[in-house]
Order: structure tokens, then sequence, then C-alpha cells
């Protein structure tokens, strides 16, 4: 005799999502890049120039304000994962914390549009990994709650899609703004209105209270950890991602200051804004088709084993050949590659998610591959820069971890 059947929140999802939803989500998943990567393409790395004290340099200023900001995405990622999972409002386990994450990242970005120090400068980007994180969590757990998993990758390459647009849009909100205040305060306002129409059209189912897990300190903590031994797929997959991501954060980390000190080039803002134009065409150009083209071979790996090694070449060409032209290549190529890996790499996550009742905070956990490359990058980046041979070794060690991490996909055994 079968037991009760799983609500709707718990259920693993069979009736794939419409357009309409995809597109929501997409957008609001493109606003929260936004409000993340025109402050870490642009406005951060003006602001530490303005504020720096003098006899620092402003690459360390840069470091330490973006590591401190990594480590709060590493911690809170999870924990809002968690939390929402044992939401039980009736407007759904995700929605609550996607309302409170963009409005609270509004707060916090004008918080760093007045920011006059660095302890200032650095506290408000720490509010913005924080509140962001916690929209960002919710989005994400969205997926697997109502997506099926022969629809994942073509849903995922439309998020991807919407990723670089959100990059796109926040490099070009950041430079077009009229100076770094009116960034920040542009960033606040499209990561807002991008949110606003998931939030309001599209329904999230409630979870009963009486299914709602368990919630203490002990368990959250305990949540963090997932056993590589018991869930081997898992840990491979988020080995593959955070070393393919700390590739990619070590080549984008310092590309103001390459096109500015290296390539000395007179307007690197702009320069900045081409390049990712250029990255955002080519990415944009394979995101989506290589997420359908998984889900209809339903494989994964050699999507994710290529756009590895077509990634690392790209770094290798910011290494051996500096010049602006050079880096219009490296960006196209980054493109090609970040796109295929972000739409089946996202796919691939949900396929070795170990429970439904978990997603939020496992896929949390799996999202540290993100912000970790970001705590570590700046550690490596900065002593590669200044003491061990600038930053031709910065973006060979760039391509070399790039390199390991999409071999290591080899190792997943649950999904092709």
């Amino acid at each position: 005799m079968s037991g009760p059947a799983a609500p709707e929140a718990l259920a693993e999802p069979s009736e794939q999502v419409g357009r309409g939803w995809t597109a929501a989500l997409s957008v609001a998943n493109g606003a929260i890049w936004a409000g993340w990567y025109g402050p870490l393409q642009i406005l951060l790395a003006l602001q530490a120039a303005e504020l720096a004290p003098p006899g620092t340099p402003k690459e360390s200023v840069l470091a330490w304000v973006t590591g401190m900001g990594a480590v709060v995405s590493m911690v809170c990622s999870p924990l809002f994962g968690a939390l929402s999972d044992r939401t039980t409002s009736r407007f759904g386990r995700r929605t609550p914390w996607i309302v409170a994450g963009v409005a609270g990242g509004a707060g916090a970005f004008v918080l760093l549009a007045g920011a006059d120090t660095v302890p200032v400068m650095a506290l408000g980007w720490c509010l913005v990994q924080l509140t962001l994180n916690a929209a960002f969590a919710a989005l994400t757990a969205a997926v697997p709650d109502r997506v099926p998993h022969r629809q994942r990758g073509a849903v995922g390459g439309w998020l991807g899609a919407a990723q670089i647009l959100g990059v796109l849009a926040g490099t070009g909100l950041a430079t077009a703004a009229g100076g770094v205040a009116a960034g920040y305060l542009a960033c606040a306002g499209f990561a807002v209105l991008g949110a606003l129409p998931h939030v309001l059209l599209h329904r999230d189912p409630a979870l009963p209270a009486e299914r709602r897990p368990a919630l203490s300190g002990r368990s959250l903590l305990a949540g963090f950890w997932i056993s590589p031994r018991r869930h081997p797929d898992l840990g491979w997959a988020w080995l593959t991602r955070f070393l393919i991501n700390l590739g990619n954060a070590l080549a984008l980390l310092y590309l103001l200051y390459y096109l500015r000190d290296v390539l000395h080039r007179p307007d690197p803002g702009g320069g900045v804004l081409v390049l990712t134009a250029v990255n955002g065409v080519t990415l944009l150009g394979t995101v989506v088709v290589g997420g359908f083209w998984s889900d209809r071979v339903g494989r994964r790996q050699p999507f994710v084993l290529w756009s590895g090694v077509i990634m690392t070449v790209a770094t290798g060409l910011l290494a051996g050949w500096q010049t602006w032209a050079g880096a219009v290549c490296a960006a196209a190529l980054l493109g090609v590659g970040f796109g295929v890996f972000t739409s089946v790499d996202f796919a691939l996550m949900t396929d070795v998610l170990p429970a439904a009742a978990h997603r939020g905070k496992d896929l949390g956990v799996i999202n540290i591959a993100n912000s970790l490359p970001q705590v570590a990058a700046p550690a490596l980046a900065a002593p590669l820069v200044h003491h061990l041979g600038g930053y031709r070794m910065l973006y060979a060690v760039a391509a070399a971890v790039g390199l390991v991490g999409a071999l290591l996909v080899r190792r997943i055994r649950g999904v092709p």
C-alpha cells in the first residue's frame, strides 16, 4: 500500500513549464546578474581607485573588497537555500526570499553609492552579496521545483542567456550612468524591476507546515556538508564547476587593469564594455542551442568537457597574444565555451541533486562553486601579477586550472 502523495512543492515535476514562466524567471535571473557584474566589471574597480589610501595599490583594495563579498556569498547561498526549503508562506517557498533579496539589494546599492571610505565600500558590497544571494538561491531552486529533467538543458540555456545579458546590461549601466554613484543606483532599480514579472505573475507552490524539515542551528550547519563519499557524482560535478569558474574568475578579475596597464587602451572602461559585448554575442549564439542539444541527445558530459577546453584555449590567448585583437578573439571564444558550459552544467547539477526536500540548500552548496572562486581568485591573482610573472603568468595559470576542471567531468558516473 503506497504512502501519501508528496505535496506539489516536493513532488518531482513531470509537466513542462511554459514560455512565460521561463521568460519571467530568466528576466529575474538576468537582473540579479546585472546587480553583481555592473559593480564587478566597472564600479568597484573605479571606486577602489578613488578610495585607496595613499601607498595602497588599488588592486589590493579591489581584491580585499571582492574577496570579502565572495565569502559572504559563499556562506549565504546555502543558508538562504536551506531557509527557503523550510518556508511555509502562502506565497510559496521561494517568492518571499526573492522579494526580500531584491529589496534588500536595492538598499545595499544605495549604501555603496554614498560610500566615501574603503570600510563602507566593503560593507556595502558584502550586503549586496548577502541580499542578492538570498534572491538568487530561491530563483535557482525554482528550476528543480518546477522543471522536469528532460527540459532542464533548455531552461538552463535561457537562464544562461539571461545571465550574459544581465552582465552586459550591468556593464552598460555602470558605464553609461555618468558616475560611480549613479551606476549603483541604476543597478538597484534594474534588479527590482527585473524581479517583478516572476513575483507577480507566477504561482509558487506552498509547502504544508507539517512537511517542513526541522529547523535548528545544528541541522543548518550540518547541511553545508554533502558527503562526496555518499554522493560522488555531486562531488565531481561540484569540483568541475569550481575549477572552471576559478579559471574564468582569474581571467576576468583584473580585466580593466589589463586593458589600461598592459594594452594601454585610452578608454579601458569602454574596452571592457566592448569585450563584454563580443563575449555576449558569441555566448548567446551557443547557450540556448547547447542546452537544447544536450536535452535532445540526452547527454551532459561531452558538452561540459569541450566547452571547458574551448575556454582554456581562449584564456591561453590572453597569456600568449597580448594585443587588442588577441583580447577580442579571447572574448569571442570564451563566449562560445561559457555559453555551452552555463546551460549544460546547470542541467547536470540539477540531475545529481540528492533529495527534493533540500533542493534549495543543495543548490546553495553547489553555488559555492560559483562564489568560492571569487575568494580564491584575488588571493591567487595578486601575487601572480605583482611577484610571479605578471599578467602572462596569471592567464597561463587560469588556462591550466580551467582545463583540469573540464577533464574531471569524466569522473561522473550517473549522468552521461
